[in-house]
């Protein structure tokens, strides 16, 4: 059975890192890797496959930067020659990106069989470009595999329980195995901080938090306003977005530094007092890490992480040093995402429904 999986951004490197150890467990499944290009510099990218110990791609689409419109088009030009070559029994697809929303329309165009790995979250916001991706991969795959309960009730709901398989989260899979690997290895910090003492991480780059100028410029000033120093791993989106608007990133309580590996980020966090982001892995993967989170957003995918006080929103960045400065929990993480072998379910999953 051959399996092509379409990637294209960070978060779905490291889903894209435990499905391809499953696969390469079994004989009878082949696995080809096609990368977007959609995140496309080093630091996003090429390192993650390095430091993941990730297959190199069978094929890069290279499709670089652009709006949302021209990068989805210029990657569904490019998926066309690549179904036709290898006619996948599945085209997996990952998360809620534009590589997945083109991955799932190319194959689907082709009637060839598409599984949404991460199927049913919603934030049920709408302004977000990721909703829309989600929702129209989900009702366009053949089989939905949901990480949690929460997600596969979100699918009930919308009429497609008979698609749907519960995995568990393969994100759970990688940062359990990649924290225990680091959980004795120096954290690497930017410069000005201490890692033996108190402190907190940041990455922050979604349009609503970083095309609007005013409310950039706020939540930059309430996070260099915190008590205890910051680690803003700066994502190229909000370096840019930053520079454009006249905004210096660095200064009072943040020091700035580039994206790290995935191991550094990990070893960052679980060492760390707080998180501070509006991504939705880091989120997660702060409560796997048993570290206090304020997410910057009005909602989450991930409502499982808000049980006890782990994860806080932040409607507004008036809202952000009282969360960050919370008491941390003394609440039960229960064991939402699963038990660290959801790639394994996932792989097994498509074996059977192929």
């Amino acid at each position: 059975m051959k399996i092509l999986s379409v990637v294209g951004a960070r978060p779905q490197f490291v889903k894209l890192a435990a499905i391809a150890d499953a696969a390469a467990q079994r004989e009878d499944v082949e696995h080809v890797i096609v990368h977007t290009g959609q995140h496309y510099d080093a630091a996003m990218s090429d390192v993650f496959f390095a430091d993941l110990r990730i297959p190199a791609p069978d094929v890069n689409l290279a499709v670089g930067s652009g709006s949302h419109g021209r990068q989805t088009g210029a990657m569904l030009a490019g998926m066309d020659e690549v179904l036709e070559e290898h006619r996948p029994d599945w085209t997996l697809v990952y998360g809620d990106t534009n590589s997945t929303l083109a991955g799932t329309l190319s194959a689907v165009k082709m009637h060839l069989q598409v599984a949404h790995l991460e199927a049913g979250l919603r934030s049920f916001n709408r302004r977000m470009p990721e909703e829309h991706n989600r929702v129209l991969t989900d009702h366009a795959a053949d089989l939905l595999l949901a990480p949690t309960e929460v997600a596969r009730e979100h699918l009930a709901a919308e009429g497609l329980a008979e698609r749907t398989v519960v995995t568990g989260d393969v994100m759970t899979d990688v940062c359990l195995r990649v924290a225990d690997s680091v959980k004795d290895t120096p954290v690497a910090l930017p410069e000005g901080i201490d890692p033996a003492s108190p402190y907190a991480v940041a990455t922050i780059h979604r349009a609503d938090n970083t095309d609007d100028p005013a409310r950039l410029a706020a939540i930059v000033a309430a996070l260099q306003g915190l008590e205890i120093p910051l680690a803003l791993f700066a994502h190229p989106r909000l370096v840019a977005k930053a520079k454009d608007a006249g905004i210096e990133l660095a200064g009072g309580a943040v020091h700035v530094g580039e994206p790290v590996a995935y191991p550094e980020l990990v070893g960052a966090v679980q060492h760390a007092a707080a998180v501070v982001t509006d991504s939705g892995g880091l989120q997660k993967e702060a409560y796997l890490l048993g570290t206090p989170c304020t997410t910057v957003r009005s909602e989450t995918e991930w409502v499982e992480t808000l049980e006890g006080g782990w994860n806080r929103l932040a409607l507004g960045p008036a809202d952000l040093t009282a969360a960050v400065a919370r008491p941390r929990p003394t609440a039960s993480r229960p064991p939402h995402y699963g038990d660290g072998r959801a790639a394994e379910r996932s792989v097994d999953a498509l074996v059977e429904h192929a």
